[in-house]
C-alpha cells in the first residue's frame, strides 16, 4: 500500500461507517469490510496478490528492527513486535469474546507455547521490564502467523453476522469475560468500560479495522526510523 491507496483506505473505512448500520446495505457492509480488512492483515489471508500494509511492513525487516525496544520514534517508544502482538490480541478478543463469544484463538492452538511467551493480556498498560522480555523473546514467524489466524476468524464471524446485528450493543457478560481470561489487566478497566458502551459496529470500526491502520503505519514509522539509523 502506497500513500494513495492509504487515503483510499481511509475513504473507504468513512463509507463503511456510513453504511454498516443501514438493513438495506448490510450485505455491501460486509464485502467492504472484507476487502477493507483483507489490506491489514498479510496477503495469503484472502489469497490475494494485492499488496497489503503487513506486505509492506514485513519486506526485508530483519529480527534486530522486529525487536528493538525501546524505539526512537516521537509517537511511540514500543517495539515492532509488541505492536502486532497487542494489536492481535485486541482483534482476538473484541472478535471473539465480544461479538463471537466464541473461544480465542489464542487458546486453540497452543499459541502462547508457540510464540515462546506467558503474556495473555492485551499489552495495555504493560510495564517496562514485561516490554523488554516480550519484544526479547517473542516468536516472530509464529507471531505473524497467529495474527493471521486472528484475522481469519474475524473475517468468518463478520462473514456470518445477520441483518440488525451490526447495532446490537456489547454483552455485559462479555465484559466479564475479559477479565475472567485475563485478557486485558485490572489496571486496565479503562478499556473495558469503553468497549461497553459499544456496539457491535463500534467494534468493527475500531479495533478490527482503525486500530490495526494506526498501529500498522507506526510500525512502518519505525522500521523506516530504525533503518535510517542503521545507514549512518
Amino acid at each position: 500500500m502506497d500513500l494513495k491507496e492509504r487515503i483510499r483506505w481511509n475513504e473507504n473505512h468513512k463509507l463503511l461507517t456510513n453504511i454498516i448500520n443501514k438493513p438495506e446495505k448490510h450485505s455491501q457492509a460486509i464485502q467492504l469490510f472484507l476487502s477493507h480488512h483483507a489490506l491489514l492483515h498479510s496477503s495469503a489471508i484472502d489469497d490475494s496478490s494485492v499488496v497489503t500494509l503487513v506486505d509492506v511492513l514485513v519486506k526485508n525487516l530483519d529480527e534486530e528492527i522486529y525487536r528493538k525496544y525501546p524505539v526512537p520514534n516521537s509517537d511511540t517508544k514500543n517495539s515492532i513486535v509488541w505492536h502486532l502482538w497487542h494489536i492481535a490480541r485486541i482483534e482476538d478478543m473484541t472478535m471473539n469474546i465480544l461479538i463471537g463469544n466464541v473461544e480465542q484463538i489464542l487458546f486453540s492452538d497452543c499459541w502462547l507455547k508457540k510464540m515462546n511467551i506467558d503474556f495473555s493480556h492485551s499489552g495495555n498498560d504493560m510495564n517496562n521490564e514485561d516490554m523488554t522480555k516480550l519484544s526479547s523473546t517473542i516468536d516472530c514467524k509464529e507471531l505473524l502467523a497467529y495474527r493471521e489466524a486472528v484475522g481469519r476468524q474475524t473475517r468468518k464471524i463478520i462473514s456470518t453476522m445477520d441483518v440488525g446485528q451490526f447495532k446490537m450493543k456489547v454483552d455485559q457478560n462479555r465484559i466479564k469475560r475479559l477479565f475472567d481470561e485475563n485478557a486485558i489487566l485490572l489496571e486496565s478497566q479503562w478499556l473495558a468500560d469503553y468497549w461497553s458502551k459499544k456496539t457491535i459496529a463500534g467494534l468493527i470500526l475500531m479495533p478490527a479495522t482503525r486500530h490495526n491502520f494506526l498501529h500498522l503505519n507506526k510500525c512502518i514509522r519505525i522500521k523506516e526510523k530504525l533503518k535510517k539509523h542503521k545507514l549512518k
